[in-house]
């Protein structure tokens, strides 16, 4: 599976980027080399921030398994 980065030029330089499927995913960069790394860390950080609030609101009895999705 692959995700789709937007590269937006920012009116003082740069670029602000996000992930057009998790909307909480953003950042930025100088340079395009550098917001894409800003944003796989962005990215990295929004899963695990999730997967914290699942395990901190899941029920006792609730069943947890991966899940991996083939390319469309």
């Amino acid at each position: 599976m692959s995700f789709t980065a937007v590269y937006e030029p920012a009116p003082e330089g740069g670029f602000t980027c996000w992930v057009e499927e998790i909307p909480a995913a953003i950042s930025e960069g100088e340079t395009i080399e550098e917001a894409e790394s800003n944003l796989m860390e962005a990215l990295k950080l929004v899963l695990e921030c999730q997967r914290e609030l699942s395990d901190q609101t899941r029920s006792p009895g609730s069943l947890k398994r991966s899940l991996e999705l083939a390319a469309a």
